[in-house]
């Protein structure tokens, strides 16, 4: 029988407890593992499944509990009667709506042989009316429209043999010469897709339901063109104004562009872009890209100095002159997905994804109460209210960045944050300044829905002139202008004045106040 001494044993025991040690740290790695997945199932689960909003009550998340949140035993309970012949009607708002739209009467009469009394044979009279009124549609008409330009001669001149006197009468210059295409043709193909998101084919095959035959080539190019000899003067002038701006958002998606030289059709580029804040006009201007470094930033900002929202890409860091401003939407919806990912409750108590999310709620909270409010008034509230509860926020993502595990949907929720806590923190700085970057998301959504339908760009021209229309149509949307007029007017001015002269083009500006009235939305 083998002796073992004391040292053996020692050792022996020494190697179990590093195996079981190894073992324990395995098994701590393999659930660590098991429980990622299961959060991404879960999450999975949920983005199928279940609501997309990211709105939260109270403060947390709840979603089966309506009933016991909005229960109040000493809210009085509405009557029958109260319902009934107490409410208010909203008078007016039909003869609102059609205010200014043009009328067509039909009128319905009797002929004059029935207009006879069926009980004692006198005439009737028109003793009242009914009427009812309707909205009726009038589809798209296609016509031709022909611009005779008339040449005067003089005939004495001709008689007299002497020097010949000729005279032309003005004629506007067209958006493109030799072409079929007119202004409002031109607007009217722009409309469908950076309104409408219909791609060309689609279009071309409307085209032939309304009687004229049209390739989905000719309508690239008429786009192409437009915005290389028309539209860029525009562009141009735009981000002009833009950089004169003291507060700007900004965002980016990505954008497949299929025969860029030199890049395979599979590659990723990039649609950025670059917004005013809640003052002055409304600016927004989308820049393509073929990569999303942060020199495009840099290039198409420069000269600009003031504060920059965004979702807090690495790629809008080091700008000179330049002040960061973060997103708390973004950290908000971090911890919204780390709720999800949750397996469901099984007590009360609030966890940790709540504990993060209720912090940010509240600070939304604040905002809801001074959303009318002047930037100075905003810049008051914000320091005696939000600023103490981005404080407690500050002291429990550092509580907490060393209690989570970093890879799971909890740990980056609170690893976002922690990198992110002195942009977050920076829209306190200035009552000017937004919460969160929802400005350009609303402005780049359009872009991400049309792109669903069209999936990507041919060639990097077609790329550039999609930014170029795309800036024009969504700031005239969001400076209450109707897209359609708007365009046809910018194609029917610009071929026929100076493109250099910067007071002809501000007249042109979504924003001017020397637009025609049909332009804007009534």
């Amino acid at each position: 029988m083998a002796q073992f001494t004391v040292e053996d044993l020692i050792k022996k025991n020494e190697e179990l407890q590093a195996e079981l040690n190894l073992e324990k740290q395995q098994n701590a790695e393999l659930n660590a593992k098991l429980e990622w997945l299961l959060e991404q199932f879960r999450l999975s689960q949920h983005k199928r499944f279940g609501s997309s909003s990211e709105k939260t009550i109270d403060n947390q998340v709840y979603l089966f509990d309506e009933a016991e949140s909005e229960y109040k035993p000493d809210a009085p309970e509405p009557t029958y009667e109260e319902i009934t012949y107490k409410r208010k009607k909203e008078k007016g708002h039909r003869e609102k709506m059609l205010k200014d739209l043009p009328v067509e009467t039909i009128e319905y009469t009797l002929p004059e042989e029935e207009q006879i009394c069926g009980v004692c044979g006198e005439n009737l009279h028109i003793m009242s009316k009914q009427v009812r009124r309707e909205i009726t549609i009038i589809p798209a008409q296609v016509k031709v429209i022909e611009h005779v330009k008339f040449i005067y001669g003089c005939r004495n001149c001709e008689i007299n043999d002497t020097a010949a006197f000729i005279k032309t009468a003005p004629m506007p210059n067209p958006a493109i010469p030799n072409s079929l295409a007119s202004a409002s043709a031109i607007a009217y193909v722009m409309c469908d897709k950076f309104v409408k998101g219909l791609p060309l084919y689609r279009q071309e095959q409307e085209w032939v339901r309304l009687g004229v035959s049209i390739s989905r080539q000719t309508m690239a190019n008429w786009m192409i063109l437009c915005s290389d000899r028309w539209f860029k003067s525009i562009y141009d002038r735009m981000r002009e104004h833009l950089i004169e701006r003291g507060i700007l958002h900004a965002d980016e998606t990505p954008l497949q562009v299929l025969n860029e030289p030199g890049r395979p059709a599979t590659s990723k580029s990039f649609m950025w872009l670059y917004r005013t804040g809640r003052d002055g006009p409304h600016i927004i201007l989308y820049n393509y890209q073929t990569t999303r470094s942060s020199k495009h930033p840099k290039e198409f900002l420069e000269g600009f100095t003031g504060y920059l929202t965004s979702d807090g890409y690495t790629g809008y860091n080091n700008m000179p002159g330049i002040i960061n401003i973060g997103c708390l939407a973004h950290a908000r919806r971090n911890f919204v997905e780390a709720l999800e990912a949750m397996p469901p409750k099984k007590d009360d108590k609030m966890t940790t994804a709540e504990e993060g999310l209720s912090f940010i709620n509240k600070l939304y909270e604040i905002e809801k109460t001074i959303a009318g409010a002047t930037a100075e008034e905003r810049y008051k509230v914000r320091t005696e209210k939000s600023r103490p509860v981005f404080e407690d926020f500050k002291a429990w993502i550092k509580y907490q960045s060393s209690r989570v595990i970093p890879k799971s949907t909890l740990g980056k929720a609170i690893t976002y944050s922690k990198n992110q806590l002195n942009k977050l923190e920076s829209y306190l700085l200035d009552g000017s300044l937004e919460i969160d970057n929802n400005r350009a998301e609303r402005s780049i959504k359009p872009f991400v829905m049309g792109r669903k339908a069209w999936l990507f760009s041919n060639t990097p021209k077609g790329a550039n002139s999609s930014a170029v229309i795309y800036s024009i149509v969504e700031s005239a949307k969001a400076n209450g202008l109707n897209p359609f007029p708007y365009l046809t007017y910018l194609l029917e001015t610009l071929p026929n004045i100076n493109l250099e002269d910067k007071e002809a083009l501000d007249d042109l500006m979504p924003w001017s106040t020397k637009l025609p009235e049909n332009c804007k939305l009534k």
